[in-house]
């Protein structure tokens, strides 16, 4: 039986895994840099670098779910593990507006303990998105629009934070993920900078939703952080690889532990009809969203296991011709 503690501990002395806090259409992400070194461990599941950090700070009554989501590119798939509590558990305060929260003494530097946190008032179900800073001229105009939605047309607050680029704090039941970068937009060229950041798109923000529905939470729970260990056929700036086999079946058997038996079974069946050199209509589609996923990415990983082959060929334009785009997430997670 896998320890969680002891797999988050592991995960977070890896350069090429990811984590992040959040939910759908507000996240905060951390990353590790270019050939950044992983920072000696200061305190049992923290990273902290001069870009930002992640703190694990519970994991009591936590259950791990592990997935593989679907690509938009027919040669890849994305995989994570979601740390979540029961819903009542993993409630925040879903402030629906710009809110002092007060000095932040709980933030992962000492240099931090001195700013002061503001939740920037998303309303969102399991995470408090909050900026922090000690810059005074930014506080007056925070304390000033205080009370107000940061959305409302002509809240000058919003420009302000954006030019002024405040650390970004996420806070969930879980723990929290600090973010120190500048934020993406016209003073980064409109793009997120590496490593590190963050995403508000308050189109998804209106769906009031805990997550993406291609993300096979059970009922009754609610993902509050995200572990993405390294991905075996794309890095962590979105480009291609080669296939890394050890990265492979490591999350295989988080997956074996941790994933939704419906999509182990989906992905289970293919492989033994395709060893056994069985054609396509040898199955049925699976008629669930998670089965089709397993189904999916399991001849997309056997390309990659075992190279090409006329069967695999028909097997994927029975089943992985083209990817709708309800049943695609991009390679970003949380968004």
């Amino acid at each position: 039986m896998l320890d969680l503690e002891n797999v988050l501990e592991g995960g977070l002395q890896q350069a090429e895994a990811g984590w992040n806090m959040g939910s759908f259409g507000a996240i905060a992400e951390f990353h590790h840099v270019g050939d950044e070194t992983p920072p000696a461990r200061t305190a049992p599941l923290m990273q902290v670098t001069k870009r930002g950090g992640v703190r694990i700070e519970r994991l009591e009554g936590v259950r791990p779910v592990a997935y593989e989501t679907l690509s938009p590119r027919a040669h890849r798939w994305s995989q994570a593990v979601s740390l979540c509590l029961p819903e009542a558990e993993a409630m925040m305060h879903q402030r629906d507006v710009l809110t002092e929260i007060g000095l932040d003494d709980a933030a992962l530097r000492d240099e931090d303990h001195g700013a002061v946190l503001f939740d920037m008032g998303l309303a969102q179900p399991q995470v408090d998105f909050c900026i922090r800073t000690a810059d005074e001229d930014l506080l007056a105009v925070l304390r000033e629009n205080a009370g107000r939605s940061l959305m409302d047309h002509g809240n000058p607050a919003m420009p302000v934070i954006l030019k002024a680029h405040p650390h970004r704090v996420a806070l969930t039941k879980v723990g929290r993920v600090e973010v120190y970068q500048m934020i993406g937009g016209p003073d980064t060229g409109g793009t997120s900078p590496e490593g590190p950041h963050t995403h508000v798109l308050p189109k998804l923000l209106r769906a009031g939703r805990t997550h993406s529905a291609n993300t096979p939470i059970p009922e009754g729970w609610v993902p509050c952080a995200g572990f993405n260990p390294e991905n075996p056929v794309f890095g962590r700036m979105g480009q291609d690889k080669d296939f890394n086999r050890a990265a492979f079946d490591a999350f295989q058997t988080l997956l074996q532990a941790w994933g939704p038996q419906e999509y182990l079974t989906a992905k289970a069946t293919c492989w033994a009809a395709l060893e056994q050199g069985q054609e396509p209509e040898s199955i049925s589609e699976p008629d669930t969203r998670t089965g089709r996923a397993g189904l999916r990415n399991g001849l997309r990983q056997w390309r990659r296991l075992y190279g090409d082959s006329a069967l695999l060929d028909r097997w994927s334009a029975a089943f992985d011709a083209s990817t709708m785009p309800e049943e695609a997430d991009d390679e970003n997670p949380g968004h």
